[in-house]
């Protein structure tokens, strides 16, 4: 997930391309609002004026989560649950929920520090790399286990299918970035009944050695997998790309695994890495995936 070392390359590349933090900063918050204007949604997608939502909080062996639940206005949706990046949910989330509820998806935009905190924890992705954002961050970070997410995300599932916008005869997907990437894995691993496609963009730890790393979990889990992966994570870890090759066929999972050509955190809306280009193929890459397996 986003680290020192990521945000360190992240900025050389944006040296090498000449721009400087807050001119590629712009950059993606042009884009963020580009995106969501009714113009501008992909073919086949509905306006977001289509859409409904509202705030739920989310009962879990942990507490009460809150979250941001977007759908269309009208009719019953396959569900998505979705895991933000190390910011937690915000507005940008909450933008790219309603595109993906304007898709045709009943999307739960969760926050993953509820343990800790309400969302917004941060207002955007720059303000966790300010020393205050990364002192706030680093004890709710610390708070989310494996086994914590997997009872979350078998409560999210739960909460969904009581939902009257949610159609039940339709399997559930997931979608995670950075930190939430791995957490996709184990949605599908807390419910293999009812999950059935999971989606990770610029995922980190989804390769490990314990028995919950996410590629250990594959084999428990009846999900199609999206795997996009950043070119500078590829870069520091190119073994990761074939162990989890290795472990989707071994468990007869479906997946699609990739290096992008972009940075990590290329898909986030306010991200100052966001590359418009790679992250639309990313986001068709997912629409997919879901259109296939739910």
């Amino acid at each position: 997930m986003c680290d020192e070392m990521t945000e360190a390359e992240n900025a050389t590349w944006m040296r090498d391309k000449g721009l400087n933090r807050r001119e590629f900063a712009s950059v993606g918050a042009g884009a963020a609002a580009l995106s969501m204007l009714p113009g501008c949604t992909t073919a086949g997608e509905m306006s977001s004026s289509a859409t409904a939502s509202r705030t739920v909080l989310i009962d879990t062996p942990a507490g009460k989560a809150d979250a941001f639940f977007v759908y269309p206005s009208k009719g019953k949706h396959p569900a998505v649950i979705m895991w933000p990046d190390i910011a937690g949910l915000r507005d940008a989330y909450q933008q790219m929920g309603t595109r993906l509820a304007a898709a045709g998806f009943a999307v739960l935009v969760v926050n993953q520090y509820y343990r800790s905190s309400p969302a917004p924890v941060l207002n955007s992705l720059m303000e966790w790399r300010a020393p205050a954002g990364a002192a706030k961050l680093k004890p709710m970070i610390a708070a989310i286990t494996p086994a914590g997410t997997i009872s979350d995300a078998a409560a999210f599932v739960g909460w969904l299918d009581g939902q009257k916008e949610v159609d039940t005869k339709k399997r559930i997907g997931t979608c995670g970035y950075c930190m939430g990437g791995p957490f996709t894995v184990r949605t599908a691993f807390a419910n293999p009944a009812r999950v059935g496609a999971a989606a990770s963009f610029h995922g980190g730890g989804l390769v490990g050695d314990g028995a919950d790393a996410p590629n250990k979990l594959l084999a428990s889990t009846k999900a199609a997998y999206l795997i996009a992966i950043a070119q500078n994570d590829d870069e520091r870890a190119p073994d990761e790309k074939k162990v989890l090759r290795a472990a989707a066929d071994a468990a007869g999972r479906p997946a699609e695994i990739e290096v992008y050509p972009a940075q990590h955190g290329w898909c986030t809306l306010d991200a100052p890495i966001y590359d418009r280009e790679q992250a639309e193929k990313a986001w068709g890459r997912m629409l997919a995936l879901f259109a296939a397996n739910l």
